[in-house]
């Protein structure tokens, strides 16, 4: 499925940020270990979402899924050995903790660019406490059979915080005290969002300033009634939109969020755009906009929508934290590189930096592979282009935003097709 947009567009309005699937898979994961009923408001059903929900229910939740909210029965025990985690890495690393908890084998499997991003670090953490692993070299897919004992643990954490937790997550609940010692943290607000989220279902962990983080264990999950907050990463397209295209006021945004992806305001305000935060919102206004310099190592979901940001922008701006694209749903940092260079953009990667030359951006097809914040970035692009954008393979923005170009649609009036949906059932 592709979409077609034809630029330049003028962006106007007020739109929703659609809730965070980071929240709402941690959300479903603590559900499910948590016995008796909770309830989760202004839920998404992202693909990564459902995936997370379909696992949940294999491991012995009972879930309920309406329009405004998601009941789970908790209660952990499995009743089938094989995990789908869909494309969601999250999931994998998250889930296989958790089922690590049993004491039969449980495999997890997925598909597309998720056979491709590796779960050694996960094999390596689990090993270590308790339980035992075996992986397709590297890769999924990932068998794993417990019980987790807890214990102690070193696990590198410069590609990635999920598998730190998924840990926390799952060893609350081993039958001893854990210490997770960590090198190389390089996301620290994705831990913040882990453990804020355990302290709502009434789990404690001692974070030794990023550096260990101790685990009590023997807790007990207790059932909460707890609200998806909106998401930065899919507000960062929004907002990027109004500052190149307009002017535009994005609602449901939390600006005391631990979400790293909130930076993208410091890099509005970088660029030169009018930004004004509220409480609950952000309004973004069309300057003068030129070049800046950004790190990004702590948020890189960001550089998709920073690399339409900059090329919009007069002179070269530098991004910082470009090795942290390897593993993502494409080499993203590649990606962005050869799919830009179609719309006339200059991005060059330099180890660690990645550098754009701002300048007008002419028609093209661009590529998705598949990449949900790819697909995002190129329809945001098309609002300064002259002439069409085509993206292929858009249908993925329902990994996480499945509204997208519904929204796009409302804050440009560029009209597209039917919304894309997973086409799975919500019950």
């Amino acid at each position: 499925m592709q979409e077609e947009l034809t630029g330049p567009l003028e962006v106007r309005g007020h739109v929703e940020a659609p809730p965070s699937k980071s929240m709402m898979q941690r959300a479903i994961a603590a559900g499910l270990l948590a016995r008796g009923t909770t309830v989760i408001t202004k839920p998404t059903f992202c693909s990564d979402a459902l995936a997370a929900i379909d696992m949940a229910r294999i491991l012995g939740a009972g879930i309920t899924c309406g329009k405004e909210e998601v009941v789970i029965s908790g209660g952990f025990n499995p009743a089938g050995n094989l995990l789908d985690c869909g494309e969601s890495g999250l999931s994998v690393r998250m889930f296989a903790p958790l089922a690590s908890l049993h004491n039969s084998s449980v495999t997890l499997t997925g598909r597309g660019s998720i056979l491709k991003r590796p779960v050694f670090m996960i094999k390596e953490a689990l090993e270590q406490l308790g339980a035992e692993c075996t992986d397709n070299n590297g890769y999924l897919p990932l068998m794993v059979k417990g019980p987790l004992q807890g214990g102690e643990a070193v696990i590198d954490g410069s590609a990635s915080s999920q598998a730190l937790s998924g840990l926390l997550m799952a060893l609350p609940l081993a039958g001893k005290a854990s210490r997770i010692e960590v090198t190389n943290l390089k996301s620290r607000a994705y831990v913040d969002m882990t453990t804020d989220l355990l302290n709502i279902f009434n789990i404690d962990i001692v974070n030794r300033n990023y550096v260990s983080f101790e685990i009590p264990g023997n807790q007990r999950y207790k059932p909460a009634a707890y609200t998806v907050e909106g998401d930065w990463s899919g507000a960062a397209f929004l907002l990027v939109a109004g500052a190149i295209g307009g002017s535009i006021r994005v609602g449901n945004i939390d600006t005391q969020s631990p979400q790293p992806d909130k930076q993208i305001v410091e890099a509005l305000k970088k660029a030169g755009a009018v930004v004004k935060p509220g409480t609950k919102e952000v309004y973004v206004e069309r300057c003068n906009l030129s070049s800046f310099e950004f790190d990004a190592t702590g948020c890189p979901d960001l550089f998709p929508p920073l690399v339409v940001l900059a090329a919009a922008c007069k002179g070269k701006t530098r991004i910082k934290g470009a090795e942290r694209l390897k593993y993502k749903e494409s080499s993203r940092g590649e990606v962005l590189k050869n799919e830009f260079s179609r719309l006339g953009v200059n991005i060059e990667l330099h180890r660690d930096e990645m550098t754009v030359e701002g300048g007008a951006m002419k028609s093209g097809k661009i590529s998705s592979h598949n990449d949900h914040r790819i697909a995002m970035a190129a329809a945001v692009a098309a609002i300064v282009c002259e002439g069409s954008v085509t993206v292929e393979d858009a249908g993925c923005v329902n990994k996480s935003y499945p509204g997208f170009f519904r929204d796009f649609e409302k804050i440009t009036g560029h009209r597209s097709g039917k919304p894309f949906f997973s086409g799975k059932s919500l019950t």
